[in-house]
């Protein structure tokens, strides 16, 4: 499992966080599609129902975000035309699909939340599908996202938040340049499994990471070979 942060709450569906809504908001992401040398982050689709189903259906999802369990297609059908739409239209951030560039097969989620305009910094979360593990999908699809929000965004801090035991996110966060600002003690639940197969909540820290345009100095020119950003309507 890969992931950083915890995904806001789609409206009406339990179990997630709330929103934050404190933030100024004086901007819209636009519907956005980026390339990689392997992937194509877009927006939602229709189409990505089932997979994105089954994907938060994953144990490791599970216990690592506050996605409600069991994940149904209509919760996913809900995320995909009203809460990913409403949220970017309120400015509040952007949802993309990952997706593999040869396939076209749904890898991933990035997510972009708690946006706030003025100070121009957001926080970044993402998660793996369990069969596109161990590839550096996730990697990948966060460092795309940073040189996308730095560069033709303007923004200036990239913020992630990692839950302590969870080393495989971490490793994402040192791999694209991330440092690690402290700890927010006691703030993140995930779950573990009862003998009985239910799941219960236990506290753990956050770590919390930063990233910054003079952090991706190193990546530019790698970067700058394998992809590049277009308007949704441009790449469909």
């Amino acid at each position: 499992m890969l992931h950083a942060g915890q995904f806001s709450r789609p409206d009406g569906l339990a179990g997630f966080l709330p929103r934050v809504t404190e933030w100024r908001m004086t901007g819209t992401f636009p519907n956005i599609s980026i390339s990689t040398e392997r992937l194509v982050l877009r927006p939602l689709e229709g189409d990505d129902v089932p997979a994105l189903a089954e994907m938060m259906n994953d144990e490791q999802v599970a216990a690592w975000t506050d996605v409600p369990q069991p994940f149904t297609e209509d919760a996913a059908r809900h995320w995909i035309t009203q809460y990913a739409p409403a949220e970017r239209a309120a400015g509040h951030g952007l949802d993309l699909a990952v997706t593999e560039f040869l396939t076209q097969r749904l890898v991933g989620i990035v997510q972009l939340t708690k946006t706030n305009w003025h100070v121009r910094s957001t926080e970044l979360s993402y998660i793996i599908a369990p069969w596109a593990r161990g590839e550096g999908y996730a990697s990948e699809a966060a460092l795309a996202t940073a040189h996308w929000l730095f560069r033709d965004q303007a923004f200036e801090r990239i913020e992630l938040r990692t839950a302590a035991d969870n080393t495989a996110s971490q490793q994402v966060a040192q791999k694209i340049g991330c440092i690690s600002e402290g700890v927010l003690r006691n703030a993140c639940i995930a779950h573990v499994r009862t003998e009985d197969g239910t799941w219960t909540d236990v506290r753990t820290d956050f770590i919390v990471w930063s990233l910054l345009p003079e952090d991706m100095e190193g990546s530019d020119e790698q970067f700058a070979d394998i992809g590049g950003f277009a308007t949704y309507a441009d790449w469909n």
